[in-house]
């Protein structure tokens, strides 16, 4: 299986190096990651909600090593709600963000995170908008859950990420739908040893549904975070099963990969956001991207040869 050895590609400072350096990679990566900049990513989200989707915005960046860095992570995200209010689109466009981009990783790291993640949380919520906590390694979750429970105390709809692979997510998925929370399931990107995650796709695909059934019929707010048509085709399913309107969930899928389904399930009614990243720093975001799906290594590499 290639998808391990992408991932821990996604940590090699050479591979990074090589691919930053190959002439064919910005055009490849451009089709996940469309701008550098909040001026090059507006005319993107101007496109998407005209067209009836809404927007997840990710500044990528995660390998942070100063507070200096995490300040400056948390002052990329306050510039961006700030062109969001000018827009006047806070309500179609919320932000995700990876605690470790705001300094978990440093010493103090919980704190520090919790300090620069809440002013971002606090001007979304100015705005009509509101944050979703990304899933990391899961060494972080425990943080990265104990920074959602604070920050729901006084913005309820804060939401967060949970991975089907690992095997504690089916506890965290009853606890969070009981809490009435916003959640995002997806299948998991980070590469994970056998003692704590499902290592074949039946089995993960198996406990996604397990655990979409869990949300599905909770108090909470399903987020489904999957480009699989089968998963698609079950999530609506069993919120039809749960009794949940349209607009009791949405479906969530990354830019540039299948565009036109996004379109399809807008088109039927349902909310669709597209999980939107910009920035600088896209090298760990690009390859985890390469390793969930064949189909997108196998555009990269086509690409590279065909412009050989």
């Amino acid at each position: 299986m290639l998808g391990p050895v992408i991932l821990a590609a996604s940590r090699s400072d050479r591979m990074r190096r090589l691919i930053s350096a190959a002439p064919v990679t910005k055009q490849v990566v451009d089709r996940f990651i469309p701008g550098e900049t909040v001026a090059d990513i507006v005319p993107i989200i101007k496109d998407l909600t005209a067209k009836g989707l809404e927007l997840t915005m990710d500044v990528v960046g995660e390998d942070i090593t100063t507070p200096e860095q995490a300040t400056a992570a948390r002052d990329a995200y306050l510039a961006l709600i700030d062109h969001l209010k000018d827009l006047g689109l806070g309500e179609r466009v919320e932000m995700s963000v990876k605690l470790s981009m705001f300094g978990q990783a440093l010493q103090g790291g919980h704190e520090l995170a919790l300090a620069n993640v809440r002013p971002v949380v606090e001007a979304a919520a100015a705005i009509g908008t509101t944050v979703t906590l990304d899933a990391e390694d899961h060494t972080t979750l425990d943080s990265m859950f104990a920074i959602h429970e604070e920050l729901r105390k006084d913005f309820p709809q804060t939401g967060c990420v949970i991975q089907a692979y690992l095997f504690r997510t089916e506890a965290d998925a009853r606890r969070l739908a009981a809490s009435g929370s916003r959640v995002r399931l997806v299948k998991g990107a980070y590469k994970e040893p056998a003692e704590v995650a499902y290592q074949q796709k039946h089995e993960i695909d198996k406990a996604y549904v397990r655990i979409l059934r869990t949300l599905m019929e909770g108090e909470g707010y399903p987020m489904i975070g999957s480009h699989d048509p089968r998963l698609i085709a079950i999530a609506q399913e069993l919120a039809h099963k749960a009794g949940r309107k349209l607009d009791e969930y949405e479906f969530q899928m990354l830019y540039g990969i299948r565009g036109e389904e996004h379109l399809r399930l807008a088109a039927e009614g349902h909310r669709m956001r597209v999980y939107t990243a910009y920035g600088t720093d896209w090298y760990g975001y690009f390859m985890r991207r390469l390793a969930e799906k064949p189909a997108n290594l196998r555009f990269f590499l086509r690409s590279m040869v065909s412009k050989g």
